[in-house]
């Protein structure tokens, strides 16, 4: 097919500014090739394309490989929680990260909602304000938060009438009444999520019957003496026959020792630092105090002082997949004996002490 001679354009868009002297183009040799017509040329392409097409629809390309259908883990056999459970707050919420709380028939668990990658630091999962705790200092002079207990109040005396080495869980027990009968007061909220006294496992909520299942006789001494004693604290000063100083936060013992068993299986003792004050606090912190027991846990406790939050944190070089349970070690170094009363449960995993059941 022979090809014409182009010839130089007629015009220039820069004739006005500059004059070209330009010789006139060389002429164009004839191309012998033969050229293939465009019909052929699309055919080609179509048969290209099918071929194309075919071998990847043969080949184990991941991008064109159906999907895995999703894998059973411990948290799908769960429930989700209420939406309005990770709501609730005032000023400063709790934020969570890659977590979901579900709940079973043995109670509320955290799981990961997405797999985590093993760093070499430590990673925030949870951030639980200080505003939405109830904390009460080991030591005198007691220290409360949140300040809601106005100075001179009543709840004072019976506080102060507790022993300051070892009445820890009356008074924080007390503190948890008071922050329930509280107008809008978090805990109000939030204690629609704590284990009723039928579900709670604490020894303290045991019947006679119940105790005297136990093949270990002093434990269930150890028992009696703990209703006991806090069976006398409610007679003191929420019996019915009591003068009236402060409202019965507790009208009967049941309440009251419920609300023991709360303070001593779900309390958090922390060194937390508040500007310049350093303290040991006695303190329930929620979410964190959904986190269940293993001696090998993957998480822990923080306290972060500069914004007064407590974060809960993956272990440095733990890998996590999605669906796996988030847990923390109740007490380490403690005995068998000792998670028997507060949870209601033992381990073999305790090998310095031996429990008979």
């Amino acid at each position: 097919m022979a090809i014409s001679v182009l010839q130089p354009p007629p015009y220039c868009i820069f004739s006005h500014h500059h004059q070209w002297n330009a010789s006139p183009l060389p002429p164009i040799r004839e191309c012998k090739c033969r050229i293939r017509p465009p019909r052929a040329i699309m055919n080609a392409v179509l048969a290209t394309n099918e071929d194309t097409s075919s071998t990847f629809s043969s080949s184990t390309f991941p991008l064109f490989q159906p999907s895995n259908p999703p894998q059973a883990t411990p948290a799908s056999q769960l429930e989700p929680a209420d939406p309005d459970f990770y709501k609730i707050g005032y000023i400063r919420n709790m934020r969570a990260y890659g977590i979901e709380f579900r709940e079973g028939p043995d109670g509320f668990g955290v799981y990961a909602s997405k797999d985590i990658e093993p760093l070499r630091r430590a990673r925030v999962i949870m951030e639980i304000p200080l505003e939405l705790m109830l904390t009460i200092s080991q030591k005198l002079p007691w220290m409360f938060f949140p300040d809601i207990i106005p100075v001179g109040h009543p709840i004072f005396d019976i506080i102060n009438s507790t022993d300051p080495e070892t009445d820890w869980d009356l008074r924080l027990a007390c503190l948890l009444l008071y922050a329930f009968d509280c107008k809008d007061n978090f805990w109000q909220l939030y204690g629609d999520f704590l284990p009723s006294a039928d579900e709670c496992t604490s020894l303290l909520l045991a019947t006679e019957e119940d105790l005297l299942e136990l093949q270990d006789k002093e434990l269930a001494s150890t028992i009696r003496e703990q209703q006991h004693r806090a069976l006398e604290f409610w007679e003191k000063n929420w019996h019915s026959a009591v003068p009236l100083k402060i409202k019965r936060l507790a009208e009967e013992p049941e309440r009251f020792i419920w609300a023991v068993a709360m303070a001593q299986s779900r309390c958090i003792n922390k060194q937390i630092r508040i500007g310049a004050l350093v303290q040991d606090a006695n303190m329930l912190i929620p979410y964190a105090d959904m986190l269940n027991h293993s001696f090998k846990p993957n998480c822990f406790f923080h306290w972060r002082f500069k914004d007064r939050m407590l974060e809960v944190m993956i272990n440095a070089g733990q890998g996590i997949k999605r669906g796996d349970e988030m847990t923390v070690n109740y007490m380490d170094g403690q005995m068998n004996n000792f998670f028997m009363q507060l949870y209601g449960f033992s381990s073999p995993v305790v090998m310095f002490c031996s429990l008979t059941l």
